[in-house]
Protein backbone atom coordinates (compact mmCIF):
# COMPACT_ATOMS: atom_id res chain seq x y z
CA UNK A 1 0.00 0.00 0.00
CA UNK A 2 1.49 3.45 -1.43
CA UNK A 3 0.92 6.43 1.14
CA UNK A 4 -0.40 9.85 -0.48
CA UNK A 5 2.43 12.15 -0.25
CA UNK A 6 1.53 14.83 2.26
CA UNK A 7 2.32 18.75 0.36
CA UNK A 8 3.29 21.62 2.38
CA UNK A 9 0.24 23.48 0.92
CA UNK A 10 -1.89 20.60 2.93
CA UNK A 11 0.23 21.47 5.58
CA UNK A 12 -0.40 25.54 5.67
CA UNK A 13 -4.02 25.23 5.30
CA UNK A 14 -4.24 23.25 8.30
CA UNK A 15 -2.21 26.03 10.08
CA UNK A 16 -4.57 28.14 8.52
CA UNK A 17 -7.61 26.06 9.33
CA UNK A 18 -8.84 25.79 5.61
CA UNK A 19 -7.76 22.52 5.11
CA UNK A 20 -10.93 20.04 4.13
CA UNK A 21 -12.55 18.13 6.62
CA UNK A 22 -12.07 14.66 4.49
CA UNK A 23 -8.61 15.54 4.17
CA UNK A 24 -7.47 16.29 7.85
CA UNK A 25 -7.22 12.56 9.63
CA UNK A 26 -4.38 11.68 6.81
CA UNK A 27 -2.73 14.92 7.72
CA UNK A 28 -2.84 14.25 11.42
CA UNK A 29 -1.75 10.94 11.16
CA UNK A 30 0.94 12.49 9.45
CA UNK A 31 2.10 14.78 11.93
CA UNK A 32 2.25 12.64 14.94
CA UNK A 33 4.65 10.44 12.60
CA UNK A 34 6.45 13.30 11.64
CA UNK A 35 7.17 15.50 14.56
CA UNK A 36 9.49 18.34 12.39
CA UNK A 37 6.53 18.72 10.14
CA UNK A 38 4.31 19.55 13.26
CA UNK A 39 6.39 21.66 14.76
CA UNK A 40 6.65 23.95 11.30
CA UNK A 41 2.57 23.71 11.55
CA UNK A 42 2.75 25.08 15.31
CA UNK A 43 5.56 27.66 14.01
CA UNK A 44 2.92 28.87 11.42
CA UNK A 45 0.05 29.20 13.58
CA UNK A 46 1.98 31.12 15.85
CA UNK A 47 3.14 33.78 12.80
CA UNK A 48 -0.87 34.05 12.41
CA UNK A 49 -1.58 35.13 16.18
CA UNK A 50 1.02 37.32 16.40
CA UNK A 51 -0.05 38.64 12.76
CA UNK A 52 -3.67 39.01 14.14
CA UNK A 53 -2.37 40.52 17.48
CA UNK A 54 -0.78 43.39 15.78
CA UNK A 55 -3.06 44.04 12.83
CA UNK A 56 -6.60 43.09 13.39
CA UNK A 57 -7.21 45.90 15.84
CA UNK A 58 -6.81 48.28 12.57
CA UNK A 59 -9.83 46.86 11.29
CA UNK A 60 -11.64 47.97 14.80
CA UNK A 61 -10.42 51.55 13.72
CA UNK A 62 -12.36 54.49 12.35
CA UNK A 63 -12.41 54.76 8.42
CA UNK A 64 -11.00 58.48 7.66
CA UNK A 65 -13.56 60.54 6.40
CA UNK A 66 -11.73 61.69 3.50
CA UNK A 67 -11.37 58.12 2.64
CA UNK A 68 -15.14 57.27 3.17
CA UNK A 69 -15.81 60.26 0.73
CA UNK A 70 -13.41 59.29 -1.97
CA UNK A 71 -14.53 55.64 -1.77
CA UNK A 72 -18.39 56.10 -1.86
CA UNK A 73 -20.19 56.63 -5.45
CA UNK A 74 -23.22 58.97 -5.31
CA UNK A 75 -25.74 56.40 -5.25
CA UNK A 76 -23.73 53.41 -3.09
CA UNK A 77 -26.16 51.06 -2.01
CA UNK A 78 -25.92 49.54 1.60
CA UNK A 79 -23.64 46.27 0.26
CA UNK A 80 -21.69 48.23 -1.80
CA UNK A 81 -21.22 50.62 1.32
CA UNK A 82 -19.99 47.84 3.33
CA UNK A 83 -17.03 46.79 1.01
CA UNK A 84 -16.26 50.38 0.61
CA UNK A 85 -15.35 50.40 4.16
CA UNK A 86 -13.60 46.84 4.09
CA UNK A 87 -11.11 48.37 1.13
CA UNK A 88 -10.68 51.28 3.56
CA UNK A 89 -10.11 49.75 6.53
CA UNK A 90 -6.93 47.21 4.37
CA UNK A 91 -5.74 50.86 2.97
CA UNK A 92 -5.05 51.70 6.67
CA UNK A 93 -3.44 48.29 7.28
CA UNK A 94 -1.28 48.53 4.66
CA UNK A 95 0.05 51.94 5.92
CA UNK A 96 0.93 50.37 9.03
CA UNK A 97 -0.71 53.65 11.49
CA UNK A 98 0.42 56.09 9.47
CA UNK A 99 2.72 57.81 12.03
CA UNK A 100 4.40 60.89 10.84
CA UNK A 101 7.90 60.65 9.30
CA UNK A 102 10.78 62.14 11.20
CA UNK A 103 14.29 63.27 9.03
CA UNK A 104 17.90 62.25 10.58
CA UNK A 105 19.67 63.02 7.65
CA UNK A 106 19.12 64.66 4.22
CA UNK A 107 18.14 68.28 4.00
CA UNK A 108 16.36 68.24 7.56
CA UNK A 109 13.00 68.69 6.81
CA UNK A 110 10.21 66.48 7.84
CA UNK A 111 9.10 63.53 5.83
CA UNK A 112 5.60 63.93 5.88
CA UNK A 113 2.99 61.57 6.94
CA UNK A 114 3.17 57.35 5.84
CA UNK A 115 -0.14 57.94 4.03
CA UNK A 116 1.27 60.67 1.41
CA UNK A 117 5.42 58.74 1.14
CA UNK A 118 5.70 56.89 -1.64
CA UNK A 119 4.78 53.44 -2.42
CA UNK A 120 8.35 51.45 -1.86
CA UNK A 121 8.79 53.13 0.80
CA UNK A 122 5.65 52.91 2.84
CA UNK A 123 6.07 48.55 1.29
CA UNK A 124 9.20 48.28 2.34
CA UNK A 125 8.08 50.06 6.12
CA UNK A 126 5.10 47.48 6.55
CA UNK A 127 6.85 44.28 5.01
CA UNK A 128 9.81 44.82 7.62
CA UNK A 129 7.06 45.56 10.36
CA UNK A 130 5.67 42.92 9.72
CA UNK A 131 9.05 40.13 9.41
CA UNK A 132 9.61 41.91 12.81
CA UNK A 133 6.54 40.52 14.22
CA UNK A 134 6.64 37.28 13.26
CA UNK A 135 9.84 36.36 13.17
CA UNK A 136 11.29 37.86 16.52
CA UNK A 137 8.88 35.91 19.40
CA UNK A 138 10.36 32.20 17.85
CA UNK A 139 12.22 30.57 20.25
CA UNK A 140 13.74 27.71 18.65
CA UNK A 141 13.91 29.09 15.11
CA UNK A 142 14.06 32.43 14.66
CA UNK A 143 16.90 33.14 12.26
CA UNK A 144 17.87 30.46 9.61
CA UNK A 145 21.44 30.78 9.82
CA UNK A 146 23.14 31.53 13.45
CA UNK A 147 25.84 34.42 13.88
CA UNK A 148 27.79 31.04 14.95
CA UNK A 149 28.54 31.37 11.01
CA UNK A 150 28.52 34.80 10.08
CA UNK A 151 30.61 34.29 7.72
CA UNK A 152 28.49 31.76 5.57
CA UNK A 153 25.35 33.97 6.42
CA UNK A 154 26.87 36.87 4.61
CA UNK A 155 28.25 34.81 1.35
CA UNK A 156 24.52 33.46 1.24
CA UNK A 157 22.36 36.51 1.72
CA UNK A 158 24.90 38.94 -0.53
CA UNK A 159 24.46 36.25 -3.30
CA UNK A 160 20.97 36.01 -3.23
CA UNK A 161 20.76 39.72 -3.06
CA UNK A 162 22.93 40.15 -5.63
CA UNK A 163 25.31 42.82 -3.73
CA UNK A 164 27.91 42.42 -1.00
CA UNK A 165 26.40 42.81 2.12
CA UNK A 166 27.43 43.14 6.22
CA UNK A 167 25.61 43.29 9.00
CA UNK A 168 26.38 46.09 11.40
CA UNK A 169 28.03 45.94 14.80
CA UNK A 170 25.82 46.84 17.65
CA UNK A 171 27.31 45.37 20.60
CA UNK A 172 28.57 48.53 21.68
CA UNK A 173 24.98 49.91 22.05
CA UNK A 174 24.01 46.54 23.61
CA UNK A 175 23.04 44.42 21.09
CA UNK A 176 24.91 41.12 19.68
CA UNK A 177 24.10 39.60 16.30
CA UNK A 178 22.41 36.00 16.77
CA UNK A 179 22.00 35.11 12.85
CA UNK A 180 19.58 36.04 9.83
CA UNK A 181 17.24 34.86 7.08
CA UNK A 182 16.07 34.84 3.36
CA UNK A 183 12.78 36.36 2.95
CA UNK A 184 10.40 36.43 0.03
CA UNK A 185 10.19 40.02 -1.53
CA UNK A 186 7.22 42.41 -2.99
CA UNK A 187 8.11 41.79 -6.33
CA UNK A 188 12.08 43.09 -6.28
CA UNK A 189 13.93 39.72 -5.46
CA UNK A 190 14.84 38.29 -1.76
CA UNK A 191 15.38 40.15 1.23
CA UNK A 192 17.48 39.10 4.02
CA UNK A 193 16.53 40.03 7.93
CA UNK A 194 19.39 40.59 10.08
CA UNK A 195 18.55 39.45 14.04
CA UNK A 196 20.13 41.38 17.13
CA UNK A 197 19.66 40.45 21.19
CA UNK A 198 20.97 42.81 23.56
CA UNK A 199 21.18 40.96 27.36
CA UNK A 200 17.20 41.26 28.43
CA UNK A 201 16.35 39.22 25.28
CA UNK A 202 14.86 42.42 23.63
CA UNK A 203 15.22 42.01 19.61
CA UNK A 204 15.77 44.27 16.99
CA UNK A 205 15.88 43.38 13.43
CA UNK A 206 17.69 45.20 10.42
CA UNK A 207 15.52 44.28 7.19
CA UNK A 208 17.12 44.65 3.69
CA UNK A 209 15.36 44.33 0.51
CA UNK A 210 16.60 45.29 -3.02
CA UNK A 211 15.15 48.61 -4.44
CA UNK A 212 15.23 48.65 -8.42
CA UNK A 213 14.35 52.02 -8.92
CA UNK A 214 17.60 53.06 -7.73
CA UNK A 215 16.48 56.32 -5.73
CA UNK A 216 19.54 58.26 -3.59
CA UNK A 217 16.70 58.21 -0.67
CA UNK A 218 19.27 58.82 2.37
CA UNK A 219 16.64 60.79 4.88
CA UNK A 220 15.71 58.38 7.73
CA UNK A 221 11.48 58.19 7.77
CA UNK A 222 9.85 56.47 10.78
CA UNK A 223 6.81 54.75 11.59
CA UNK A 224 4.79 53.22 14.41
CA UNK A 225 2.36 50.62 15.07
CA UNK A 226 1.64 50.13 18.57
CA UNK A 227 4.82 49.84 20.57
CA UNK A 228 6.65 48.68 17.34
CA UNK A 229 8.80 51.61 15.93
CA UNK A 230 10.39 51.30 12.50
CA UNK A 231 13.10 53.51 11.02
CA UNK A 232 13.56 52.98 7.27
CA UNK A 233 15.47 54.61 4.17
CA UNK A 234 16.53 53.86 0.72
CA UNK A 235 19.94 53.93 -0.53
CA UNK A 236 20.61 53.68 -4.19
CA UNK A 237 19.89 49.90 -4.96
CA UNK A 238 19.16 48.54 -0.95
CA UNK A 239 16.32 49.69 1.14
CA UNK A 240 16.63 49.57 5.01
CA UNK A 241 14.29 49.14 7.91
CA UNK A 242 15.42 48.71 11.39
CA UNK A 243 11.93 47.60 13.53
CA UNK A 244 12.10 47.20 17.21
CA UNK A 245 9.84 47.60 20.42
CA UNK A 246 11.86 50.69 21.69
CA UNK A 247 10.94 54.26 22.07
CA UNK A 248 11.79 56.73 19.18
CA UNK A 249 14.50 58.29 20.52
CA UNK A 250 15.93 54.91 21.51
CA UNK A 251 15.94 53.50 17.63
CA UNK A 252 16.98 56.33 16.59
CA UNK A 253 20.20 56.09 17.93
CA UNK A 254 21.05 53.12 16.75
CA UNK A 255 19.70 53.40 13.42
CA UNK A 256 22.20 56.47 12.81
CA UNK A 257 24.76 53.96 13.88
CA UNK A 258 23.45 51.49 11.23
CA UNK A 259 22.98 53.78 8.73
CA UNK A 260 27.22 54.88 9.67
CA UNK A 261 28.23 51.87 9.00
CA UNK A 262 26.61 50.96 5.81
CA UNK A 263 28.13 53.68 4.18
CA UNK A 264 31.60 52.91 5.10
CA UNK A 265 33.53 51.59 2.12
CA UNK A 266 33.48 48.06 1.72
Amino acid sequence: MTTQAISEAQLHALADGVLPEAQRTAIEAHLRAHPEDAARVDAWREQNRQLRALFDPVLDEAVPTALRQAAAPPAANGAWQRHAMQAAAAVVLVIAGGAGGWLLRGDGGDAGDLRTASASPMSLARSAAIAHAVYTPEVRHPVEVGAEQEAHLVQWLSKRLGTKLQPPALSPLGYHLIGGRLLPGDGDGPVAQFMYEDAGGKRLTLYVANERAGRQETAFRYAQEKELSVFYWIDGQLGYALSANLPKQELGKIADAVYAQLEQPR
